[in-house]
This record gives C-alpha cells, structure tokens and sequence, in this order.
C-alpha cells in the first residue's frame, strides 16, 4: 500500500509541476499585449516581442465540437500558431453543433446561462478557455458582417450585445477583438463604433482592430477611432487581372495590382498616428483563385508563403494564414462553398500551413522592434509583380525576399559592421545555408535553381560581429 501511495504522489507531482510550468511558459505571464513605443509592433507589458500567427478559424464556434475544438488548436499550437481568428455570431439567431442557439433577443443576456444546459456561450467559453491553455489568443469577431448590413443590430441591439461580450470575456487572459467582419467599413459605421467604443468601455485591456471586405483596410474608415489599437486589411482572394470596382473615371482600380498585399502596409505605415498593421485574410490554401469560379486554379503553398513573406517585410507585425476547408470547418454532413471537398481535420496539414511557422521564427530570433522595411537596401530595379523583390532591416541585419529566384544585390553598408555574413533560408522548410563571409560594400548573392515562379528564397544579411545564426 504504501509503495502505491509513493507512485500516486510522484504522479501528482508530475501533474501538478506540469500545470505550474505550463502557467509559468503561457505568453500571457508577460503581461497584457500592447503597442510597441515606436507604434509598429505589439509587445507584451515586459518588452517581449509578439509575431502574430494566425489562422482563419472562423465558424469554429459553431461547427466544431468539444473534442474537435482540442484537436484542431492542438495541431495549430503545435504548428506554432499563436492566434485563431474566430466569429462569435454569423447571423440572428445562430445554432452551433449541439444544436443551442446564440440567442433570441437582446433583453435577457443576464439569463443567457441556463442550469444544467451547456449552452451556445459555455462552448464558447470552452473554446476560449481550451484555447488559452494552449498559449492560443482568440480574436473574437462579435458578430460577422452580414447580420449589421442587414439591419439585425442598430446601435441599441448593438451596445447590449457588446456590452455582454465585453463583460463575459474582459477577465480572459487571451482575447483579442476584431470588430467588422468581411464588411465594408463603410457600411453602418454607427453600429460598428457602438460595438468598439461599449467593449473598449467595459473591456479596456485587450487589443481591437476592424476586419474589412477584401481588397481594403481599416485605414480607410477607422484609423482614428478610438477604439482602434492596430489595423488590419484583407488583402483578398484575386490574382492579377481579376480586379472588379471601377473609379470615378470608370477605369479598373488597383489594376494589375491585385496580389500585391505589400501595398497595404505600405499605406497603413504612412498614417498619421502610426499604427501596427497586418494582413487579416490574404488569399486561402486551397481556393479559387478570384474566389468564386470553381473552375479556377486553386491558390497553393508558394502563394501563401509569397503573401506572408511580401507583408511581413514590408512591415506588418504578424500574419494571417488562411484555408478554404478550415475557414468553414468543412467535415462530413455539413455542405462546403468555393468547390472545397477537402475535410477541415486534413486541411490543418496543408502544406503552406506548416511552413509559415519559419518566418515566425525568423522573426523571433531577430531584434525585433527595431526592424523597419527599407527597400534602400536593394541595389537596382526592386522588380513588380511575382519580380518583386522585398527587404526589411534592423540595425545589424537585412532580410530580402525572392518569389522567383532573382539575383538579390545588396548594399551591405546600411547595416553595422565591417564585415557581413550571409545566408540563404528556404522558406519551404526553414533550412538557412551559411554563404560566407563578406567586406562591406555591395554584393550580388545568386540562389539556387533556375529562375521561375515560386523559386523562393529568404536571404539573410548580419554584421559578423553577431550570432544570430550558425555559420554551418
């Protein structure tokens, strides 16, 4: 007996030490996420810098159960995700995989927990909970667009409704709000500041920014708003040529400038007061390429590394991945748009969904908050299109980007040192191969292979007197 005593607390211990380090390693011991000092990046309360990593989970508070929920935020934590962008509501009423609607009316949010029920919201919560157990931040879309557009919240329903979220989640250690929902920030603007300004008044401690329609950002209507802490764009889903709106002068706006989600960070960089930015939904593993005609080429794996690459050095603090089967948890007996066919539970191994985790890294295991893109680096023409090469620096390295495998030239003097070493980092797999040792001055650094879409490589460029990276 006693022998059987001694294994039970060994057990305990190692139970109970586990619970406590993994209290002790949640990102959230830092403290609360904020804005950087310098208005481009978020941070946590200690100086610790944050790399958003997200994936598109929006109906995963409705169609996934319990036992899903685990796996698919297990998997995503294990790929390195930090942020699942999920929506509360996507219409009025709403029912989830246990068949309990959101709610009804906006009058009874005080009795909205039932006894012995688990409910719409307890899922949510345990999805929020399950979530935070796992180092994951739940950016929690109140309600998807649609239902404001058509007139389901005015300001009154609006304010109750966020009044209830904000209350209900303020406590939450991992929450993150993204006001809108594939909307035009154009569209209802009293509505969408009732839903900020009430949450930020009774939840003043978590980061929110408005998730727009494709092909915009949140600069445009909601940069000045005060409840907007960073923006976001959605760079959207079409390739070069298949832009749609037409300007004043009835001439194709933005035309062959589609794909060039850069672009946007460009623009939100440029506001006055700076704020961090980032790509909230650029084009998904796996759909149509103009998103809407099935008999389109899907986008693959090397477009979404070019997107994640292309925003990142161009600024933006973090990035979005996306997926057609995960975006609308597509699994048996439930129907899939845009042509999917695929299960959400095989989508979460898609190939560019676990290759995105390389540039965190990258990121991460450079001085972080110093790092400004300057194109300046580049020595001749920067290129356009799928040619477009891309660089970001700090003060002791450089970062430039190649889709196609171009010769990369360099003007190594922007950064320290007398000498520079350089590396070449496949962005497929995170392998970096020691180039060598440089004198200062400019130098041209050729890839392997042929050039071609989608031969991409990530060069990489540090003052010798550093160790950043292992000269192997």
């Amino acid at each position: 007996m006693k022998f059987f005593k001694t294994i039970a607390f060994a057990a305990l211990l190692l139970v109970t030490g586990g619970l406590f380090a993994q209290r002790q390693q949640s990102p959230w011991s830092n403290g609360k996420l904020k804005v950087s000092d310098n208005g481009r990046y978020l941070v946590y309360e200690n100086g610790t810098p944050f790399f958003w990593l997200g994936d598109t989970g929006w109906l995963l508070g409705m169609r996934l159960n319990r036992d899903e929920v685990g796996h698919y935020l297990g998997v995503r934590q294990s790929q390195g995700y930090n942020v699942v962008q999920m929506m509360v509501v996507n219409g009025f009423p709403v029912l989830n995989t246990y068949g309990k609607y959101s709610f009804t009316d906006f009058d009874s949010f005080d009795k909205i927990d039932k006894p012995g029920e688990y409910g719409y919201w307890d899922h949510i919560d345990y999805i929020v909970n399950t979530a935070a157990s796992k180092g994951i931040y739940i950016a929690m879309v109140p309600t998807w667009g649609g239902p404001v557009k058509r007139g389901d919240f005015d300001v009154e329903r609006a304010t109750k409704y966020a009044k209830f979220l904000a209350e209900r989640y303020k406590d939450k250690p991992n929450i993150i709000w993204l006001n809108g929902g594939d909307i035009n920030g154009g569209l209802k603007q009293d509505v969408w500041h009732a839903i900020g300004n009430t949450i930020k008044k009774y939840d003043p401690n978590h980061l929110m920014t408005f998730h727009p329609i494709g092909r915009t950002s949140s600069i445009q209507w909601y940069h000045d708003a005060p409840w907007l802490d960073f923006n976001m764009f959605q760079s959207g889903h079409r390739r070069y040529g298949q832009m749609l709106r037409r300007d004043k002068d009835n001439k194709y706006e933005g035309a062959n400038q589609e794909e060039d989600n850069w672009r946007y960070v460009e623009a939100g960089l440029a506001m006055k007061p700076i704020k961090p930015i980032i790509d909230g939904e650029p084009s998904y593993e796996g759909i149509p390429q103009g998103l809407h005609d099935v008999d389109e080429p899907q986008w693959g794996p090397g477009d979404v590394r070019r997107y994640a690459y292309w925003s990142v050095f161009a600024g933006a603090f973090g990035h979005t991945y996306g997926h057609s089967a995960i975006m609308q948890m597509h699994k048996p007996g439930v129907g899939g748009g845009y042509g999917n066919t695929v299960n959400w539970y095989d989508a979460i191994y898609a190939p560019g969904a676990t290759q995105l985790h390389h540039l965190k890294d990258l990121m991460l295991a450079l001085p972080y908050t110093d790092r400004v893109p300057d194109q300046s680096v580049l020595v001749g023409n920067n290129g356009e299109k799928y040619d477009r090469i891309i660089a970001t620096r700090g003060k002791d390295y450089i970062l430039a980007y190649t889709y196609n495998g171009q010769d990369i030239i360099v003007d190594m003097t922007k950064i320290s040192g007398a000498k520079k070493d350089a590396w070449w980092m496949n962005p497929a797999t995170g392998e970096k191969t020691f180039i060598g040792t440089f004198d200062n001055g400019t130098q041209r650094f050729v890839p392997a292979g042929r050039y071609r879409v989608g031969n991409d490589w990530v060069l990489i460029v540090t003052d010798a007197a550093t160790s950043y990276f292992d000269k192997k």
